[in-house]
């Protein structure tokens, strides 16, 4: 039992296993998807697309969760230097047609189009993925197993945070350049005082709560 609880306490890091497994059996270009902005209640959900070289990997590489805010800054800007990137985005319109998950998935088909190189397979973060012209798999927790994956959770998160600093500059109030547009309590007290806009979700509880009581900007 002992041995049991150190082995699910080792702490597991991203590696190239996956990218060359699927090298190996022939599929290659092989890219890794993942998004960032499924959760806030305000702006775009951003997914990135990345293909790496295999002979030039940028070190440091992981769910970029785990990252400050300065090694994602520099993690991308070597990745624009040795990686193939494609960004997808949907917008908040299409958040609150669509539902978020199907916004997601669009976003992510539309970072695969993006890329200049086709890939030949793709590895997508979790557990659902959208319909892409290539073969894939989904890994659960992919950001923190595979460096595809880890690599793209960089670039849609700086791309995100980027964008929602700029919005805090259009709508300003809400703490959108630290919050990211997430339920803070920060942008709960914004709501509160000036309402939702034209970046919120509507189809987002909280936000749709909001409407319902006839608030809004």
């Amino acid at each position: 039992m002992p041995m049991m609880t150190a082995m699910a306490k080792t702490k597991l890091e991203a590696d190239y296993t996956f990218e060359a497994a699927a090298g190996a059996r022939g599929l290659g270009p092989v890219c890794g998807i993942d998004e960032a902005g499924r959760g806030p209640w305000a702006g775009p959900v951003i997914a990135a697309a990345v293909i790496l070289r295999s002979d030039d990997i940028p070190p440091g590489l992981a769910d970029s969760k785990t990252l400050s805010k300065a090694r994602r800054e520099a993690l991308l800007a070597r990745l624009n230097e040795v990686a193939v990137i494609g960004v997808g985005r949907a917008e908040v319109e299409e958040i609150d047609r669509l539902n978020i998950l199907a916004a997601t998935m669009l976003a992510m088909a539309r970072a695969v189009a993006d890329l200049a190189l086709a890939p030949g397979h793709a590895l997508v973060d979790g557990n659902r993925a959208p319909e892409l012209p290539c073969g894939l798999e989904t890994l659960v927790k992919g950001d923190g197993r595979c460096l595809s994956i880890a690599a793209a959770s960089i670039v849609a998160k700086v791309t995100r945070d980027r964008e929602m600093a700029a919005l805090a500059e259009r709508f300003p109030g809400f703490g959108w350049e630290r919050n990211a547009g997430y339920g803070t309590a920060e942008h709960q007290v914004g709501l509160a005082r000036l309402g939702p806009n034209e970046m919120h979700r509507r189809s987002f509880a909280p936000i749709r709560k909001l409407l319902d009581s006839g608030l809004s900007a």
